[in-house]
């Protein structure tokens, strides 16, 4: 490997890899139970929603290659729809961030209820995700390294359970288990897939990143849509198999009741010694995505505020450089919104939590998507690079608008408020910045 610099930069395998493993947190580890409610026929999603965000990641591989400005999808989305975008995309993204949130202290609390049994009512099960998130904010006040470390270490507590599945399990694989499962709702086909695109478009939230280390990759023109591709791809076989594999093993009925479905199939496969182990592994790589994910928000609000776009508060820092008053304010919002949505059902808890968040993600993913076309036009491509890269976009936005409707009237209703309320801000925002004109004599 070579570079200008004299240091050695990622290959493109390093970078498949890296996407890949980035992809596969804790986002899987309660899709099982909830997708079972759906019925093994969610697997047709998982092929839809695999393509789909193929098309997604490159589409953002390509923005990322051609903006040479920083914010991300909120710079994409300004280069189509203006500065008010820019905020837009903003605020939705740290929103659905902080949904995604609590959405995996639910999951993290679903591992730890089969050892403590007594978080199943809707108190307990409030105060375990407030104790999780409170705890995942604190941790994080130490800086960057500490989280960065933690996070890189315990995110291998899913992943080599969902590879170990996807490779072994079909020695246990049951072809009867599997269709008694396919359809227990008896809805139709195209019902059942749309039911099942919201969910599994959840393991795939935080593909917009894929493309955030071109500057350290050997031929990024090349080598970063490649990589977010066979990234994206790899991911996505190890999504289908091991979702597929537990639907052929578990019966449907207690797969769609369990809290802690990865640790339920280890216990089929082997036995309660090792299920437990896979559990715990499972919440400890929870704890560790969370941890990551809430400095990411942190650190999204604290860009958009030395923007200007949110106020001041959040981008105070400490001498770690970490915004803990931001921090403060984001897990003020969290725990509202696990009283908004406590459930006496954790898996109906996170159905709805996942709903909401793949909705107003979806607001900055098509806003910043659309932004592509100028962007090549900018950058003078090719008349062929310019076609697939407008046919690939638009494929995205497509999807992602498909992905909107998956996510139900709840989520669309809830989230549309939210993202409204948005304006209300931008307009405080955009009085501040604008000149009085003067008046002519």
């Amino acid at each position: 490997m070579s570079s200008d610099t004299g240091t050695k930069k990622m290959g493109l395998v390093g970078l498949t890899v890296l996407v890949a493993v980035n992809m596969m947190g804790s986002g899987i580890i309660m899709l099982p139970a909830s997708l079972a409610q759906v019925g093994a026929i969610s697997m047709l999603s998982w092929v839809v929603t695999a393509l789909g965000s193929m098309c997604i990641a490159y589409t953002f591989a390509k923005c990322g290659a051609f903006c040479k400005r920083s914010g991300g999808m909120s710079a994409y989305s300004e280069e189509a729809h203006g500065k008010s975008s820019f905020f837009i995309s903003s605020y939705t993204y740290y929103i659905s961030l902080v949904i995604s949130c609590v959405a995996i202290a639910v999951s993290a609390l679903g591992y730890i209820k089969p050892f403590m049994p007594w978080l199943g009512t809707p108190i307990h099960t409030f105060f375990g995700v407030v104790a999780i998130l409170i705890f995942t904010v604190v941790a994080n006040f130490g800086g960057a390294k500490i989280t960065g470390q933690i996070a890189t270490v315990t995110v291998w507590g899913i992943i080599l359970p969902v590879a170990g599945l996807s490779i072994l399990g079909w020695w246990w694989f049951d072809p009867q288990t599997f269709m008694n499962a396919w359809n227990p709702q008896h809805a139709g086909t195209m019902h059942s897939v749309s039911a099942g695109i919201a969910l599994t478009l959840w393991a795939f939230l935080g593909i917009e990143s894929a493309g955030a280390a071109s500057d350290t990759v050997e031929n990024p023109e090349r080598n970063v849509p490649l990589a977010v591709l066979f990234g994206t791809g790899f991911a996505a076989v190890f999504y289908i198999a091991s979702t597929g594999v537990i639907q052929g093993i578990i019966p449907n009925a207690e797969l769609s009741a369990s809290t802690a479905p990865f640790g339920l199939v280890f216990s089929y496969m082997f036995n309660p010694t090792v299920g437990n182990i896979v559990t715990i592994a499972a919440v400890i790589a929870c704890i560790g995505s969370l941890l990551g994910w809430q400095f990411t928000n942190a650190q999204v609000s604290k860009a958009a505020a030395d923007e200007g776009l949110f106020p001041k508060i959040f981008a105070k820092t400490n001498k770690a450089g970490v915004p803990i008053n931001g921090m403060l304010i984001m897990l003020a919002i969290e725990i509202l919104l696990a009283v908004m949505t406590i459930s006496p059902n954790l898996v109906n808890q996170f159905n709805a939590l996942v709903n909401l968040a793949v909705f107003v993600n979806m607001i900055p993913y098509v806003l910043s998507m659309t932004g592509l076309e100028v962007l090549l036009r900018k950058n003078m491509v090719s008349k062929k690079q310019y076609r697939l890269g407008a046919t690939l976009g638009t494929l995205a936005v497509l999807y992602s608008i498909y992905g909107v409707y998956a996510c139900g009237e709840a989520a669309v209703f809830s989230g549309t408020i939210v993202t409204l309320l948005g304006y209300i801000f931008y307009g405080f925002i955009a009085a501040r910045d604008t000149k009085p004109e003067v008046k002519a004599n």
